[in-house]
């Protein structure tokens, strides 16, 4: 087989192949050129060999006659394949620092390992957000923009800081009703948060005239 397919001498590309992630570069069935290992269930034969640093050899057993094999473990030990890398059965490993995986009959299940809970916005943290921390690998529940608010307000009280919240409004509506209450409306950022909002007073122009009797009173 060798004097069949080996050619001496080697000629090989100048430039090595790039390889998938998960496939090394290897020497050809003729240890001649550089090739990229075939991965597990991944087509071979004598010259493209299968990745042996995975326990991975060129299963025949299922090829018809003169035809290549396919990947697989040395001793049929069944495993499972994640991001280009190869694990036994029974093996449990973290594809990342966020899932744990345990690889199990030629599949595999993972749990998560950072927390998926749900914040709802409370008084004291009305607009929670999960951000990425640098140097940790969970995500973090902040309330970055109850701070924003908190910074603003400060600012408007403090004579001390340089920029205040400056106040904006605009007049008062007139009066819903006519006469008895009613209320009136305007827009403005005169607020704990210095941000618009629609404000309502009640107002009274001047009391309802009392309704005529149904009946007069008899003399």
């Amino acid at each position: 087989v060798c004097a069949q397919l080996c050619r001496r001498p080697c000629y090989c590309p100048w430039v090595p192949p790039r390889c998938p992630r998960g496939s090394p570069l290897v020497l050809d069935g003729c240890g001649c050129c550089k090739i990229c290992a075939r991965r597990l269930g991944e087509p071979c034969d004598f010259l493209h060999v299968c990745d042996q640093s995975q326990g991975l050899v060129c299963d025949y057993s299922s090829a018809p006659a003169g035809t290549g094999g396919t990947c697989n473990f040395e001793d049929d030990e069944e495993g499972c394949e994640v991001n280009g890398r190869l694990y036994r059965d029974g093996e449990v490993f973290q594809p990342s620092c966020k899932i744990q995986c345990h690889c199990l009959d030629g599949g595999f299940n993972c749990i998560p390992l950072c927390q998926e809970d749900v914040r709802l916005p409370t008084p004291d943290c009305p607009y929670p957000r999960r951000v990425e921390i640098p140097g940790k690998c969970c995500p973090e529940w902040i309330c970055e923009a109850q701070d924003q608010h908190l910074l603003r307000d400060a600012r408007a009280v403090s004579p001390l800081l340089r920029h205040p919240c400056p106040e904006w409004g605009t007049e008062w509506s007139a009066c819903s009703a006519t006469c008895g209450l009613g209320f009136a409306t305007r827009v403005s950022n005169q607020n704990r948060y210095c941000r618009l909002e629609t404000q309502r007073r009640l107002c009274m122009l001047r009391p309802c005239p009392a309704l005529p009797a149904a009946f007069p009173a008899v003399s």
